[in-house]
């Protein structure tokens, strides 16, 4: 998802240096943002061995980040039990900017890097 792009730019950083580290192939997509996340994975689940989903929702003043994280990742966990394929949900849920960062690279680590590698450990798996 492209919304909050510094934060999902570095995801994505992190998680094609585990595909590639992994010498696995892989095709990128995007969408504007975490709630399109489920759409997206259910139009290419029946393509791919694994979908890794990565986004950045971070809390504000409303109740829009409590609806969309949870849309989400209900939609994402449709998609992956009704296709059979892994779909891995690789979308921070943070409070802060702060958080997101912490998360992308920062002191703990890069989560679109440990999505890249569920994503490998679950297509072994379910294949």
């Amino acid at each position: 998802a492209r919304f909050n792009g510094e934060i999902t730019s570095a995801l994505l950083d992190g998680a094609r240096k585990c595909l590639r580290e992994a010498d696995a192939e892989w095709e990128e997509y995007s969408v504007p943002g975490a709630f399109e996340l489920p759409l997206a994975a259910h139009k290419l689940a029946d393509e791919f061995d694994a979908i890794i989903a990565l986004g950045a929702i971070v809390r504000g003043d409303t109740p829009h980040f409590d609806y969309v994280a949870s849309e989400c990742a209900r939609g994402l966990m449709d998609v992956a039990l009704e296709s059979g394929t892994p779909v891995i949900f690789g979308v921070l849920t943070v409070d802060n900017m702060e958080q997101a960062r912490a998360r992308c690279g920062g002191e703990h680590g890069n989560k679109g890097y440990d999505a890249a590698m569920t994503a490998l450990e679950m297509a072994r798996f379910a294949a």
